[in-house]
């Protein structure tokens, strides 16, 4: 992969990113409800409002209101919280700290887990270790977050049997052991579905290696099992792996919008449906401009990771 490749993917995405601001832009516009209202009341007077109104650009033309504020992101400016009265970077940039903690911490467990265990299903294929991967893989994929969440809460967090928090945040500077057990729940949550996903991808994908030419070669000519599995199947099955993690991602931003109101985990998630609640557009623009940014930043790194893994596509 040479670095004009990666320079042309960048200009996609600032290509892509630049169309997503036009579209967030336009969206929270046509939103149902007025921002002045939701600040002053219903019952404000018509004059507070439209001073209100004026003091924050909503009554000029659409045009001018997108560039004012695409020339504040820029300038790293995204406004104020019209609810909160704070700087918008620093309530999502605290609410992105949170985030990144819980899908961090689902991520890497899920991977080291799920990586494994689609190799043994791969290596022990028709045996009931097979079996009850494959059924365990098939079950996470169907089951949705609040399910999959309700069924943990029962089990782990129910007054008879309060083993984890049910909910809450500690931050990691105060106490991280207390931080680890709030993010249990929630980040099981969320990875039991991304293993699913990610051991199938494994299995599928080494299974076709380990019945391929190349591999059988490698035995007649007396390399052995270990060697063949290390430095030529596993390999060669991670490379769609990692292309599934990286789509998986996009799972996770939605999927961690769900969990986070479930456990009232202070992220993204809960920040952008208390935005959305109250008509906070300079909050939902930053979010949702935010999410869109490490979506197509982790396409670009998995791409890398793959090339890196698979030499056929880094000569390409």
């Amino acid at each position: 992969m040479s670095l004009a490749y990666i320079l042309r993917r960048l200009g996609a995405i600032v290509f892509v990113l630049a169309i997503v601001t036009l579209a967030v832009f336009g969206i929270t516009m046509v939103l149902p409800g007025n921002a002045a209202v939701m600040i002053l009341g219903e019952h404000a007077t018509p004059e507070s409002l439209a001073a209100l109104e004026h003091q924050l650009g909503l009554d000029q033309p659409l045009a001018e209101q997108y560039l004012r504020w695409i020339g504040g992101v820029l300038h790293g400016d995204f406004g104020t919280s019209l609810r909160l009265s704070l700087p918008v970077s620093q309530v999502v940039g605290e609410a992105f700290r949170n985030s990144a903690w819980l899908a961090l911490l689902a991520l890497v467990t899920v991977t080291a887990i799920a990586i494994p265990l689609g190799a043994v299903a791969a290596l022990r294929r028709g045996t009931i270790w097979d079996l009850l991967i494959g059924l365990f893989s098939y079950i996470g994929t169907a089951m949705p977050e609040f399910v999959t969440a309700t069924l943990l809460l029962v089990l782990f967090a129910s007054p008879e049997w309060p083993v984890l928090p049910a909910g809450g945040f500690v931050a990691p500077s105060q106490d991280f052991l207390g931080f680890l057990r709030h993010a249990i729940l929630p980040a099981a949550t969320l990875g039991l579905i991304l293993m699913a996903h990610i051991s199938r991808q494994v299995r599928s994908e080494m299974s076709e290696v380990l019945s391929s030419e190349y591999v059988r070669a490698a035995h007649l000519k007396g390399i052995s099992r270990r060697r063949v599995i290390w430095r030529h199947a596993l390999p060669n099955a991670l490379a769609p792996a990692v292309a599934v993690i990286s789509l998986d991602i996009g799972y996770l931003l939605g999927g961690i919008i769900v969990v986070e109101e479930i456990f009232a985990w202070p992220g993204l998630g809960r920040t952008l449906i208390y935005a959305l609640q109250n008509r906070d557009l300079p909050v939902i623009q930053a979010i949702t401009l935010l999410l869109a940014v490490v979506y197509a930043m982790s396409n670009l790194l998995s791409d890398i990771v793959i090339a890196w893994l698979d030499p056929r596509v880094r000569h390409a």
